[in-house]
């Protein structure tokens, strides 16, 4: 990886070595030269390339890790972080806004079934706790890292035909109830932080301690029907919310 080079580093600087790695890695990273989801030289062949020792390298890139620069992946090795989302807050999908960004969006269906909803459910989506609804989750990533956790339940009825798990690999929720002539137009939204659970931490690959922000979202059509009950939850470290205010 050219980013590594020996030439770079001063020995004579009082600037510590570790701390000029890390600076050489995030101008890398900030200038796109390392692309997110780029794995990294393990810290030896670091160290070998750099001429300094492992411990050294290793400070470099935990410093890199607290300031979500780099992640470290089990199994993987260290990635390049995905820059942070920085999402409107408005009626639309992740995957959509990822597209538009220019992201690399891909996902993952972790469930899809049908079941009957519990009360709290049934509640959100205006039905009778006897009607069917289709639960689905989904683990979001971009370029190949984990981002959000999408869980959504929808009313049968609503649909004109069954959702395929392949097709929601490959396009956004909303995109295809589109294609079914679904249409929403407004939505009721409330969005939170908290820690992440054991569960959410390994699925987003993640700190145990990592903060999520989480959205929960009762989404209906131009008629008033609830489309869609949908509770979400974002790695905070790569995901922003935006919000644009007037004065009344």
């Amino acid at each position: 990886m050219a980013v590594f080079e020996a030439r770079q580093i001063d020995r004579e600087s009082p600037v510590p070595l570790w701390f000029q790695i890390a600076e050489l890695l995030r101008r890398a990273i900030e200038s796109g030269e390392l692309a997110p989801g780029l794995q990294l030289d393990n810290e030896i062949e670091i160290s070998e390339k750099l001429g300094v020792s492992r411990p050294t390298v290793r400070q470099a890139i935990q410093a890199l890790v607290q300031q979500d620069f780099v992640v470290r992946r089990r199994g993987v090795g260290t990635i390049v972080a995905s820059r942070q989302i920085k999402r409107p807050v408005a009626l639309t999908s992740l995957h959509d806004d990822l597209k538009v960004s220019g992201r690399r969006p891909s996902t993952r269906v972790l469930t899809m079934e049908q079941l009957l909803p519990g009360r709290e459910v049934a509640t959100e989506l205006g039905v009778d706790d006897r009607e069917p609804v289709v639960h689905l989750k989904r683990l979001r990533l971009a370029e190949g890292i984990p981002l959000a956790i999408m869980d959504n339940m929808i009313p049968v009825k609503v649909l004109a035909e069954p959702l395929e798990a392949e097709a929601l690999e490959r396009e956004g929720l909303y995109q295809l109830l589109r294609a079914q002539g679904i249409r929403l137009q407004s939505a009721h939204e409330v969005i939170a932080a908290r820690t992440a659970t054991a569960h959410e931490a390994r699925l987003l690959e993640a700190n145990r301690h990592a903060t999520v922000l989480t959205m929960a979202r009762t989404a209906k059509d131009a008629a008033g029907t609830v489309i869609e009950f949908g509770r979400h939850c974002y790695l905070a470290s790569l995901y922003s919310f935006e919000i644009d205010l007037w004065l009344k």
